[in-house]
């Protein structure tokens, strides 16, 4: 059995020319990175300023298991098998963090034969944007820090500096550090932190961003720092957001790679779901929306992460609409839910998987609060019994949701027709979309409206930082109350308790950190024990990474 970079390597890929072709896009309005990767200008993006837009299918899925969903498989898979029925697709994903590929889950490609390629360069360096986005945000910490070394004119206290440095590798021991150390000459003493780079708001504001002039001025927005005084310092008064927007110019441009089946597809920006907004650049998304039919895009992690943010979030400020969620699931994720062990998922076992499909049920009932058709995909695997299918299959007809088996990563687009059809069927039925909250609401009554209708909590208590946060954030400007919740939580429960599979009920969810997102109009919220910089686990994944002579790569997943 090859293995998904096998596969990769053997496809037959066309020239990115030929993929710009066909969805009109001329040389001039190209930027080519090599053979099979390039970026859209600006250009061809104003040109197809008056386009109508497409259908916007969201692809999500339940709680992340060991047993795998394949949720970007689904997503890359969806829209070869629109090409294999007829129907125009453009792909819209996330481009993948270097902590993931490095660390536990590898690559975000897409698996089997369904995957977008060149999936080497999309897994590692790609286009350079991760890195931009980095050199960014720590040109502003390096001005920060020498605007202290330099007299200090705003009075900026140490202490309550906001704003934080990144790097897109899982380092735990960058999470908490003093720098300025070593004497006068290199800078003033203060505690800082580091985060993983999909975390910052640097990242979140690539990705909302819809021009330079509003990557500029949400650039300009970030708050970083409070003065002696307790008023309040933003990048502008650093005089930081046009260097910052120079770094980043280039990044803003939408990624055009392939699927192994030539299906265009956009891949551009890269947020977590679980600490982040966890969605893809708004500008891919539109863009994708004005070339094709169907835009397919994709949230990550759970419906109570991605999918949330995705609607509460991005939709609500790129003004957009889905025409259809596709919930992904496999009969393995749901028997891990109802307590089967990872060894022991292959045999049938109804029960459980009659225990662990309440997680599944949880996320219909949930993306069903937005009022958007739901089909569930649920990604067949050679050990799914008949028994077992019947009765997923069942769950989500009585739950109002269409059910489809998927079976792209064996078979491509071709193992895709019968999705397809249900998406594009769920497209044309009655949509009342609306979000879970209104702006209005405090920003304690957003939190809890998300914690008791989406994760299930009974009640939601506050850490007295995070009180204190959330009385600052209000007092500060009156705007900043109406800006929606970016949570973040693990990713492994609808809870904030990674242990509590299933459908967690009844529990108190912790809140202990609030953060303005000043720059990305959103108030991030840390709950439980969650990170915004993980660490490597014992035996990494960069162990069986390795390159040969010719320049061929091994080991990448």
């Amino acid at each position: 059995m090859l293995t998904d970079i096998e596969i990769a390597q053997g496809a037959t890929m066309l020239p990115i020319q030929k993929i710009a072709e066909n969805l009109g896009v001329q040389d001039d309005e190209l930027e080519l990175y090599g053979r099979y990767k390039a970026k859209i200008t600006d250009g061809f993006i104003n040109r197809m300023a008056d386009k109508p837009y497409g259908k916007l299918i969201l692809v999500t899925a339940i709680n992340p298991t060991p047993a795998g969903e394949g949720k970007t498989t689904t997503t890359v898979g969806l829209g070869m098998a629109m090409q294999k029925i007829g129907k125009k697709a453009v792909i819209a994903l996330r481009e993948p963090s270097l902590g993931p590929v490095f660390g536990v889950k590898g690559g975000a490609a897409g698996g089997g034969y369904a995957q977008v390629v060149p999936m080497e360069d999309i897994n590692l360096h790609f286009t350079g944007d991760f890195h931009a986005i980095t050199a960014a945000n720590n040109l502003l910490c390096a001005i920060l820090d020498n605007h202290l070394q330099q007299g200090n004119e705003l009075g900026i206290d140490p202490r309550r500096i906001n704003f934080m440095r990144c790097t897109d590798t899982n380092d735990r021991a960058l999470r908490n550090c003093v720098i300025g150390m070593g004497g006068k000459a290199n800078g003033v003493v203060r505690e800082d932190h580091f985060q993983i780079t999909v975390a910052s708001e640097v990242m979140a504001i690539l990705c909302l961003a819809e021009s330079i002039s509003d990557l500029k001025k949400r650039l300009g927005n970030i708050l970083v720092a409070y003065k002696y005084d307790g008023s309040p310092v933003y990048a502008r008064d650093l005089n930081a957001q046009g260097s910052m927007a120079a770094l980043l110019k280039d990044a803003l441009k939408p990624n055009l790679v392939q699927t192994l089946e030539n299906t265009p597809a956009l891949v551009h920006g890269g947020p977590f779901a679980n600490i982040a907004h966890g969605c893809n650049s708004v500008r891919a998304t539109k863009l994708a929306l004005k070339l094709a039919d169907y835009a397919i895009t994709e949230a990550g992690f759970g419906a109570d992460l991605g999918a949330e943010k995705f609607l509460d979030i991005k939709c609500r400020k790129a003004g957009l609409t889905p025409s259809a969620i596709v919930l992904v699931a496999t009969v393995r994720a749901l028997k891990y839910n109802g307590g089967v062990p990872k060894t022991e998922l292959k045999t049938e076992n109804l029960e459980a998987l009659k225990k662990g499909a309440v997680n599944l049920e949880a996320h219909i009932e949930n993306l069903s609060k937005y009022g958007v058709p739901v089909v569930v995909a649920l990604n067949r695997f050679d050990t799914d019994t008949d028994a077992e299918l019947a009765y997923v299959r069942q769950l989500c007809e009585e739950r109002g949701a269409e059910m489809a088996l998927s079976e792209v990563f064996a078979k491509g687009g071709e193992g895709g027709r019968e999705l397809a059809e249900k998406v594009v069927a769920a497209c044309e039925k009655p949509n009342s979309f609306h979000t879970l909250y209104a702006d209005e609401l405090s920003i304690k009554e957003k939190i809890e409206c998300v914690a008791k209708n989406i994760y299930g909590a009974a009640n939601v208590v506050y850490e007295a930082a995070a009180e204190k946060a959330i009385a600052e954030i209000t007092a500060l400007d009156e705007r900043y109350a109406k800006f929606p919740v970016c949570m973040a939580k693990t990713q492994y429960s609808l809870s904030d308790d990674p242990a509590k599979l299933g459908r967690p009920t009844g529990f108190t969810m912790t809140v202990r950190e609030v953060k303005l997102s000043a720059g990305a109009e959103f108030v991030v919220v840390l709950t439980g024990a969650i990170l915004t910089m993980p660490g490597l686990p014992k035996a990494p994944a960069a162990y069986k990474i390795d390159v040969d002579d010719e320049g061929k790569i091994t080991g990448l997943f």
